[in-house]
């Protein structure tokens, strides 16, 4: 073909559509696994003509993540003020569902944004919660309005982080109904949730392969994995750059490494704490109150995990991707007990809900423990999947 009847054919709207398809590639992969020629070659055209469009990733990135967020914003501000809640979550879930395959930039990805676009950022989702905190105050005079909205959208933002397929339709009921759940809920009631589990003791470093896990994940949840070298991570533990190496083949393998440990701890507090659980809505509480305590007690690599976890490589994601399956399952088997009506994917929809809300919550108390803290989110959690 040639340039003329390229020309010819070519979109008038190929900027919003190249936007459209690094969106999926920065959610699916990462920010700084995704090159610009991997997202000119999805679209079928060359790295040049996607040059004519944005000067670099950076560039093309930021418009990524602005672009979800406009959404929503322009969204709700088509909500006349006095809407129900209903109406107001319901915008933001339809936006949301019809933009599930690039949402995961603007929720985990605009960490990599430089500071003033962060801030732009920031700004329009505080608009957004704005919205959502003044349908709840008229409807839901309860305490603590703001965790309780941020966590609503938490629900409905969950749905980016998932491939559960499931009708359009059907799933913006579920999530719209979760989220009205989540701010119906006065945070302060619950008392008790989080002293019901134990978990599992953190492991001593006592080799330094563990002294490189442990040191590790705190820089990468501070500075962000890309930013982080093996040099660094040596440092901390008082070994040489090529010392490194003899404990692990690469850096991407001491991420999947650390995820991979506390997965197992993960597992094996869920073990524990339902050992002897017959009735199914307890034993949804315990999963609750596990889960809530883990998030807690390992903020900095839940946080680095949600955020870099996408682009290792297959090999690496690989035993994490089938130890969360496996985690999903054991949740899936209890609420579905105590929710007969729910089919499989309904409940996995609602379970990764449940898991929005802790992110959303845990990052508006700035993931300060404290019993109150965790009851507060286990209830909101327990609200989300519709459990009492």
């Amino acid at each position: 073909m040639t340039t003329e009847s390229t020309a010819a054919v070519r979109p008038r709207n190929r900027k919003q559509l190249i936007v459209e398809s690094a969106g999926r590639m920065f959610s699916e992969r990462g920010y700084h696994a995704a090159s610009m020629e991997e997202i000119a070659a999805s679209m079928g055209i060359t790295a040049a003509a996607l040059y004519r469009h944005f000067p670099n990733k950076y560039a093309l990135f930021a418009e990524c993540a602005n672009v979800m967020a406009d959404r929503l914003v322009a969204a709700l501000d088509e909500v006349p003020p006095e809407a129900s809640l209903a109406d107001v979550l319901a915008a933001a879930a339809r936006v949301t569902v019809a933009h599930r395959a690039s949402g995961g930039v603007y929720r985990w990805e605009a960490r990599y944004l430089d500071r003033g676009d962060r801030h732009l950022l920031r700004t329009k989702f505080a608009h957004v919660v704005g919205r959502v905190v003044a349908a709840v105050r008229r409807e839901h005079p309860l305490p603590d309005e703001q965790l309780r909205a941020v966590a609503a959208l938490g629900a409905i933002g969950s749905i980016t982080m998932h491939h559960t397929s499931i009708a359009q339709r059907r799933v913006e009921e579920l999530l719209v109904a979760s989220a009205l759940r989540v701010v119906a809920t006065d945070p302060t009631a619950a008392t008790g949730i989080a002293r019901l589990v134990d978990l599992p003791a953190r492991p001593v470093a006592r080799t330094r392969r563990s002294e490189i896990l442990a040191a590790a994940i705190p820089l990468f949840e501070r500075d962000g994995f890309a930013n982080v070298t093996n040099g660094r991570i040596a440092e901390a533990v008082g070994l040489v750059p090529s010392a490194i190496y003899r404990y692990f083949p690469g850096k991407a393998d001491i991420l999947a490494a650390a995820c991979l440990q506390a997965a197992g701890l993960l597992t094996q507090a869920v073990e524990q704490n339902l050992r002897g659980t017959v009735d199914p809505h307890d034993a949804v509480v315990a999963l609750t109150a596990t889960y809530v305590a883990y998030s807690f007690e390992h903020t900095a690599l839940t946080s680095v995990a949600n955020a870099e976890l996408a682009g290792l490589p297959a090999d690496l994601q690989r035993p994490l991707v089938i130890a969360q399956r496996e985690h999903i399952a054991v949740w899936e088997q209890q609420l579905r007990s105590a929710r007969p009506e729910l089919d499989s994917r309904q409940a996995r929809v609602l379970i990764h809900a449940g898991f929005g809300v802790v992110v959303e919550a845990g990052r508006r108390l700035r993931w300060q423990d404290s019993p109150e803290h965790r009851d507060a989110v286990a209830a909101l959690l327990m609200s989300a999947l519709g459990v009492r």
